[in-house]
């Protein structure tokens, strides 16, 4: 055996994030079911399965040649939390831990049988099994991004906190190929499968991506957030920044291996003069003259759009051979079977929406309790 427990004994803990806003996410990718319990949710807040089911469906696999085509339906059941208002009949939050619960439907464990000793580069099987002792080959177990949908589910509730804010995201990269930002479309975004903002980028995306996806092979992504409409003074200045927040938020998202914050990396190629967004008062109070900050300074929001972009790398799961080793610590080669995303990054975009949704509904909760309104 090659792998060793160092302390002989190790259980899976930390999937709990949030302070005020807390959400428990839990299931695996090849398991009966996934789910959340969220905590924290103020009472009287209208919701029904549907107001979570849209987000959802968003994020569903198998809803073009460009995503995995595993078929999962995604529905979503709301175990507790909420109840019909004796006065008015509309469903609403009762202010009670809130479980929800989505079903596997269509896992084929078959297809991880003939890897089940061999470690996949670029995935947590060699990780995971350092860390536990074992691991679920089937899928990824907790690894799977098929955990995210619970993320989507509870960032459905984290909206109704913050209804007054939108959040919304796009990709705005796919390998080298970035959009023209000239030609951002909001309402573009649910016209092609990509949620890209750009019309001619999406369409050049549906060849370059179906190419890589006959190959058998990859590509990664970028993907930016944008919330709207977020009050100023959100956030905190040492060891409760907004922005270090997000970062964690969107940074656990499976298969992200950056993020940036306003310019962020592009920061560091500007001057003073041309990183400091100046201010200016307005009709509606100070209004600054650009957002390099990305709408967070100091750890607090500044009332201007909060901004975050994260990349996601290519799926790991390719045709082509791959060197590894295997449990007995031989080496092999291995190559992966079974239905993947060509470019994981794009349903990813929902998922980054619902992070930063959950992130501000926590810091808004949070700043309520501590100096009202």
């Amino acid at each position: 055996m090659l792998i060793v427990t160092i302390t002989g004994l190790s259980v899976m803990s930390f999937n709990t994030f949030g302070h005020m806003f807390r959400v428990t996410t839990f299931g695996e990718s090849h398991g009966v079911a996934i789910g959340c319990v969220v905590d924290g949710c103020p009472p009287l807040l209208p919701l029904t399965s549907e107001d979570i089911q849209h987000d959802l469906d968003r994020r569903r696999p198998g809803q073009s040649r460009f995503t995995t085509q595993r078929q999962e339906l995604d529905t979503v059941k709301i175990l507790s939390g909420t109840m019909a208002h004796p006065d008015t009949g509309v469903q609403v939050t009762t202010g009670t831990p809130i479980a929800l619960l989505i079903e596997n439907t269509d896992q084929r464990s078959k297809d991880y049988s003939d890897i089940k000793d061999k470690f996949r580069p670029g995935h947590a099987d060699f990780t995971y099994e350092a860390k536990y002792g074992l691991r679920d080959y089937r899928g990824g177990g907790r690894s799977s991004a098929r955990e995210t949908a619970s993320r989507v589910a509870a960032g459905a509730i984290a909206r109704k906190i913050v209804s007054g804010m939108t959040v919304r995201g796009a990709l705005v990269q796919m390998g080298p190929h970035r959009i023209d930002r000239k030609k951002w479309d909001w309402d573009e975004i649910a016209r092609n499968p990509f949620f890209c903002p750009d019309k001619d980028k999406a369409a050049f995306f549906e060849s370059y991506l179906d190419d890589i996806r006959k190959k058998g092979s990859s590509i990664g992504a970028v993907i930016e957030v944008v919330a709207e409409g977020v009050p100023a003074a959100l956030g905190a200045p040492i060891y409760a920044k907004l922005d270090a927040e997000l970062a964690a938020a969107l940074m656990s998202i499976n298969a992200v291996k950056g993020v940036e914050i306003g310019a962020g990396f592009g920061a560091a190629e500007l001057s003073g003069e041309e990183n400091a967004d100046e201010m200016r008062m307005g009709n509606q109070g100070v209004s600054f003259l650009s957002n390099h900050a990305g709408g967070i300074l100091g750890g607090i929001s500044t009332g201007q759009p909060v901004v975050a972009r994260f990349a996601v790398k290519p799926t790991s799961s390719i045709l082509s051979p791959r060197r590894t080793v295997d449990r007995g610590g031989a080496d092999t080669d291995i190559m992966t079977k079974g239905r993947h995303d060509p470019c994981v990054g794009i349903r990813a975009v929902p998922v980054g929406e619902a992070m930063m949704a959950c992130v501000l509904a926590d810091h808004f909760l949070r700043h309520r309790g501590q100096v009202g309104g």
